[in-house]
């Protein structure tokens, strides 16, 4: 299972060959100064030009196959990526005709590339007309219309247009009028299928269609799979039906995007690239920084964190309006984002409720109800407009010609979860600005959407070499794989009935607060691509509530409900169902609360807020009934090693605190041919700190059937040093690092401040034992030394619960495999390496300060 080759993106681009076309009949070289003036010192754009006319006039391709052909015997990289030829000519987006695409990343000139094409292929008399399609989109038909206009009557550029040209002043039309020899018409593919209004038919079915140009803008809409039944999803999905269609013959057809990717995969015509890591190192477009590491306890502090950067892009860049996008999945989470997004930026003091509804914030989807919203998008730079927060689904993103976006916010895991949708998030924030060429954008996406998305970002950005690693399934150190066993569970909610006689609550004069502010500082970790990481430090204010909210709150409560069975004693007064507690007696109950951890003031935080609900939640239940929720073992599962995905690590990483451990056979081990290669470049790093790689250890020694391990802190790096040396290497069978993710999960549930809430977590180590015939499996979390968190505590109680429960089972099932688990820290590490030699660890008596720490 050597995995999905990961391939360098320039490596799939075709040649296409620059010599064989008739220089008399295809004067091309006259157009040079055309050329020059048309892209300025944008040389990608002019070779992005000549690239698409030499394919067009070249007499070596009548079709794209002729292409393909070419380039699948010299190219061992496509030869990979295909195992045939014919496998690679059944994939062809638009077979039999002379078509292909060109991928220029978002905000470096596609129009300006269109244009010279168009009116080269005009001069040149390739064609006689041209017909450029779009997405059904009136922003980017107004766009483009507008583009090709003024450079049509662009007097410098009519000028350096050559003599021998058979078209010099092409008509700049739309659909809706004939379309005749010399004439560009700009459409959306509405149009195409439009009963009224269209001249498409008319001018080019019936064969007419063969001496003229087609260019798609936008064309990924055609290459991918479109859901929906709204008008717009049904003319896309017809889109390429029309470009094969017979009726038209077209031969000539090329498409545009800054995003050539199918899903993840790249497209497989493209003759001509130039990448967005290659736009930004050469300054065209705003520079990226997204974020690595961060963390929000809530939606208000990720809010606060969004509107800081939104302030500082405005200080920075003080004499344009800075713009933020928000994008997310579909319409209705659109909708409601905005109605949070207005409240809270309400609170913050940054205009009325009605003001931010109708004018600062700018909701654009598909909805019917927001098409004026639509029309306004290319005016949101002005500094007339008030609009500086845009909210948009990921899928409409396009053909915004604006240059003061400053930040974009991914805001759920779907909205970023392709390159393609990457790509195009992406490409909303690259556009410069007038008078800020070192302009750069914050991407403010969530830092734990999974090693995937970090991938798919960083292999758009192209941001830095990786290693993956992966399962080894040849050779000696392939018989070190073993099978693991999970338990599949449901959950249950259960109400319990709770008999109990007459209870006294007494509350003295106090409840216990936890000392808090009401402001704190907290850190995010960004990456500048082509750049360091670096961080910034942003001023959190904590929700806090109206202590006169709380005590109207609970005495309402007390009014309209009976404290059946119960007593209080607040200051030695009892009160009953008949003699209820007053606002005063409440509010001096929390003020000597407040008092008692030094707190002034009206307003109370979370937490204690939390504190004076739970005090007096018992006395306001209706019902005597607990809520118990429970987790019930199903069937066993097995979990082989095999089955372990890879993960990968980065130069960054090795620079801060990762660690790569390999065997002195690794030449012969690892199994993606990406990451030996890498592996060998990296490792030459003098730039890297000793830390980065671990000395090599004799392959018998390393008793794991991954090729590669890779440790990211220093206890991790410590116990691996442990494993492989040959005292404790010779006492244990095998050994498998697990992944942060999706391997070998166990469920939890911890509170946080006031919030219960689920999560997973893969133990970091399966120490694998054979003794007789029976199995043992060590399993270990690492910890720092003391980290008894409340989050540590919960892991250790659930993962205690699990194992014994799986013990028990494998037993009834005759399984001989028994679970041990500890967590461990460093100060331990040699206890446990003697435990595990001599075999008190397998025979259960081990435990770890950490483990005393931690149970509770």
């Amino acid at each position: 299972m050597a995995g999905k080759k990961i391939f360098n993106t320039q490596d799939l681009v075709l040649k296409v060959n620059d010599k064989n076309y008739d220089p008399i009949k295809y004067p091309l070289d006259e157009w040079e100064r055309f050329l020059d003036i048309l892209c300025s010192n944008r040389d990608y754009q002019k070779e992005a030009i000549k690239t698409a006319i030499h394919y067009l006039i070249s007499t070596k391709y009548n079709t794209i196959e002729d292409l393909v052909k070419e380039n699948y015997k010299a190219n061992d990289q496509l030869q990979l990526r295909y195992k045939t030829e014919n496998e690679y000519l059944k994939k062809i987006q638009l077979p039999n005709k002379l078509s292909a695409c060109i991928d220029l990343a978002t905000g470096t000139g596609k129009s300006f590339v269109m244009y010279g094409i168009a009116q080269i292929a005009l001069g040149l008399g390739i064609v006689d007309k041209v017909l450029v399609l779009g997405p059904p989109s009136l922003t980017i038909e107004r766009e483009l219309t507008k583009k090709f206009t003024e450079l049509s009557i662009d007097t410098n550029l009519k000028n350096a247009i050559p003599p021998s040209a058979k078209v010099s002043n092409p008509t700049i039309i739309n659909a809706d009028q004939t379309i005749k020899d010399g004439c560009i018409a700009i459409e959306n593919i509405n149009a195409v299928y439009s009963k009224t209004g269209s001249s498409i038919f008319d001018s080019l079915a019936f064969g007419k269609g063969e001496r003229c140009l087609v260019l798609n803008d936008e064309v990924h809409h055609a290459y991918n799979k479109v859901e929906g039944t709204t008008n717009e999803s049904k003319s896309i999905k017809k889109w390429k039906e029309f470009l094969l269609d017979a009726t038209y013959q077209f031969k000539y057809i090329l498409g545009f995007t800054g995003t050539s990717y199918i899903d993840n995969d790249y497209f497989n015509d493209v003759i001509y690239r130039y990448s967005l890591r290659s736009a930004v190192e050469n300054r065209f477009v705003k520079s990226i920084n997204y974020v690595v590491e961060n963390e929000d306890s809530n939606e208000n502090e990720k809010f606060q964190k969004i509107l800081q950067n939104h302030k500082l892009n405005k200080a920075k860049y003080s004499n344009l309006k800075p713009l933020t996008i928000l994008i997310t999945k579909d319409i209705k989470i659109a909708k409601q984002l905005k109605t949070r997004l207005v409240e809270f930026l309400c609170e913050k003091g940054e205009g009325s409720e009605e003001y931010l509804n109708n004018e600062k914030i700018l909701l654009v989807t598909s909805d019917k109800d927001h098409k004026a919203n639509v029309l306004k998008l290319p005016y949101v730079d002005s500094k007339d407009e008030p609009i500086e927060w845009i909210i948009s689904v990921a899928m409409l993103t396009e053909g915004w010609d604006v240059k003061n976006v400053f930040q974009i916010v991914p805001m759920e895991e779907k909205a970023f979860n392709s390159k393609l949708l990457i790509a195009q998030v992406l490409g909303r924030g690259l556009r410069i600005p007038n008078g800020y060429p070192n302009a750069e954008v914050i991407v403010f996406n969530h830092d734990k959407w999974g090693e995937r998305i970090k991938d798919l970002v960083e292999e758009i950005l192209e941001m830095e070499t990786k290693i993956k690693n992966s399962s080894i399934v040849d050779g000696d150190r392939a018989d070190f794989h073993f099978a693991l066993h999970n338990l599949d569970y449901t959950k249950e909610k259960r109400e319990v009935d709770v008999e109990k006689e007459t209870e006294v609550f007494n509350y003295k004069d106090y409840i216990t607060f936890v000392a808090e502010t009401f402001e704190h500082k907290t850190d995010t970790k960004f990456v500048k691509i082509g750049d360091k990481e670096y961080k910034m430090t942003y001023d959190i204010e904590k929700e806090n509530f109206l202590v006169s909210d709380i005590i109207s709150k609970i005495y309402d409560e007390f009014q309209i409900r009976k404290l059946e069975g119960i007593i209080l004693k607040l200051n030695e007064t009892e009160y009953t169902s008949e003699n209820l507690p007053s606002k005063e007696v409440i509010e001096q109950v929390i003020r000597n609360s407040m008092e008692k951890v030094g707190m002034q003031g009206g307003f109370l935080g979370k937490k204690n807020r939390q504190a004076v609900f739970s005090a007096f939640n018992t006395l306001l239940r209706k019902k005597p009934k607990s809520i118990i929720l429970t987790r019930i073992p199903n069937s066993i599962i097995e979990v082989r090693t095999e089955n372990r995905e890879h993960e990968s690590v980065s130069v960054l990483s090795l620079k801060s605190d990762s660690t790569v451990f390999y065997s002195d056979d690794y030449e012969n081990e690892i199994v993606i041919q990406d990451s030996l290669i890498a592996f060998a470049e990296i490792k030459e790093d003098l730039s890297l700190p000793r830390s980065a790689f671990a000395e090599s250890t004799n392959k018998f020694l390393f008793k794991t059937p991954i090729d590669l391990v890779f440790t990211s802190r220093e206890p991790e790096r410590k116990f691996v040093s442990e494993l492989v040396k040959k005292d404790n290497a010779s006492k244990l069978t095998s050994w498998m690092k697990s992944k942060n993710q999706s391997f070998y999960s166990i469920e939890y549930s911890y509170t946080k401040g006031s919030h219960t809430s689920s999560h997973f977590f893969n133990p970091d180590f399966f120490i694998y034992f054979k003794k007789d015939d029976f199995q043992y499996i060590s399993v270990v979390e690492i910890k720092s030394d003391n980290d008894n968190s409340d989050e540590n505590k919960a892991k250790n109680r659930y993962a205690a619960e699990h194992f014994n429960e799986l013990n028990k089972q494998l037993e009834e099932k005759d399984i001989k495999q028994k679970y041990l688990f500890n967590f461990l820290s460093p100060t331990n590490y040699s206890d446990y390496f003697t435990y595990l030699r001599d075999e008190r660890l397998i025979k259960g008596k081990f435990k770890s300060e950490l483990d005393l720490l931690l149970e509770v």
